[in-house]
Parts: C-alpha cells; structure tokens; sequence
C-alpha cells in the first residue's frame, strides 16, 4: 500500500500530500489545557480550596430535595389540572344490541411498546344478527377456538346468563402497525363471519359437532379438580359417534355407557 509523503510546511503546522490528491491536509496543533501531574502538585489544599462554612448541604440533601420538588410538581397538576377534566365526565352507559363489540387495548403510559398497537375484540354470539340456530351452530363452527361457553377473564366482560347462553367469540390481531388497522382487520373478520354463517346456499354443517378440545384442555391446564379422577379422560374408539357411521353399519352397533 503506498504511503502518503510527509514534509515540513511551518512552524506548527504538517501537511500530508498523497499520490491521488493534490489539495494539502493541514492540521494545527491545539494548545493542551489539561493540567499534568506536575501541576497538580502545584496545588495547595488550604489556598485554593476555600474552607466548608456551613452554607451548603450535602448531595444526598440536593437528590432529596429534587424528589420534593417533582412531588410538588405533581401536587399542583393535581390540584389545578385535574378538575378541568370534569368537563370531560361521561356517563356509564352498557352496551346494547346495536354494540356488541367489547375492544380491549393496553397502554404503558406513552411509552413505546409492540403490544400497545394489538386489539382484541370479545363480542357474545347473542348479540350478532345470526337468522336462526342453524346460523348460530355455523358462526361457533366457523370460529374454532376462538369460541368459548365463559367470556375471558381478561375480556372486561361479565357473564350473564341472557347474552352468554350462545358463548362469547374473541378475535386479536397485531400485525399491523397501527391499532386502528387491526380494529379494522377484526371488524371485517367478524363482517365475514356472519355473512358466511347467514349463508344457507352451501352445505349446512348442522350435523357437525362443536369441537370443545380448546376448553377441555384449559380445564386440565387449570388443575382446579375437573381434569383429575377421569372427569376429563383421553378419547377413546367408544367414544366415536355412531351417527357419523353409515346407516346400515350405525344399526349394528349398539351404544354402550362407561361404568
């Protein structure tokens, strides 16, 4: 590799020339203000460090009385902000019919975090505007494990024996950048899932069963009791129902009860 061609220009000054540039790289030499150690050893301890007279207090002190000022900060936005949001008051009030819909978003105070642009919507199957029970049987068909008899404990949702008789189906979504692109990705899932449970044109899928291996296995994950003594036992070729047999094998076999 070649190497750059050093020469004296002045007093204080160097220039370097290299081979593929003919513009001059000067540098000046900055005068060095930091002391060395025998100037520090100059130093007297009594001359030029004047004596404590009392009339400071301590860092620990300066750390405690900034904790009393924040604190005081948020005392006065306390005392003279906060009864401006009165004229924000809005009452209660449930939800109806007309909507549904239970949006749940997490917030960590401004701060950036990927879960604040997830939303997750909980809805009861009561609520949605489903023809008849043939409709009904297809939305929880079609919505899979995301269908449940209970509404999630994390939902904000309170059970209630008139909404809740059909279950609860609770749809999330993260992949968009923006919470409101993901509301509306869950708003349109739950558009076509009615459009296509209201469908009679197709097949009808009332003869399928309700698959409930999502609930059964949060049951056995709980281990509150209904999972021990074969209360929740392993499914077995007993336990194949005879209906989905051809009738005329169907007829042969006879139903048998587990002790």
């Amino acid at each position: 590799m070649w190497r750059a061609l050093r020469c004296q220009a002045g007093p204080g000054l160097s220039t370097a020339r290299f081979f593929y540039s003919s513009a001059p790289r000067t540098r000046q030499k900055l005068p060095r203000n930091i002391p060395l150690a025998d100037d520090l050893a100059e130093w007297d301890l009594e001359s030029d460090f004047t004596a404590f007279q009392g009339d400071d207090i301590p860092a620990a002190g300066h750390m405690y009385l900034d904790q009393q000022r924040q604190a005081a900060y948020y005392l006065r936005l306390i005392e003279n902000e906060l009864p401006k949001l009165v004229a924000f008051r809005k009452s209660f009030v449930p939800p109806s019919t007309s909507t549904p819909l239970v949006v749940r978003s997490v917030d960590y105070a401004g701060e950036d975090h990927p879960a604040t642009v997830k939303r997750t919507v909980v809805v009861p199957v009561a609520h949605l505007p489903l023809r008849n029970e043939a409709a009904i049987h297809r939305a929880k068909l079609l919505a899979g494990v995301r269908w449940s008899i209970d509404p999630p404990k994390n939902s904000g949702v309170q059970c209630s024996s008139e909404e809740g008789k059909h279950g609860y189906i609770k749809i999330s979504c993260e992949d968009f950048p923006r919470p409101s692109m993901n509301l509306k990705w869950i708003s349109d899932a739950i558009d076509r899932l009615i459009i296509e449970a209201n469908d009679e044109s197709g097949k009808s899928y009332q003869d399928l069963p309700l698959d409930t291996r999502h609930l059964e296995a949060q049951v056995m994950k709980a281990k509150e009791g209904e999972h021990a003594r074969g209360r929740n036992r392993r499914p077995s070729i007993k336990d194949f129902p005879t209906e989905w047999l051809p009738r005329s094998v169907s007829q042969s076999v006879q139903p048998t009860c587990d002790s």
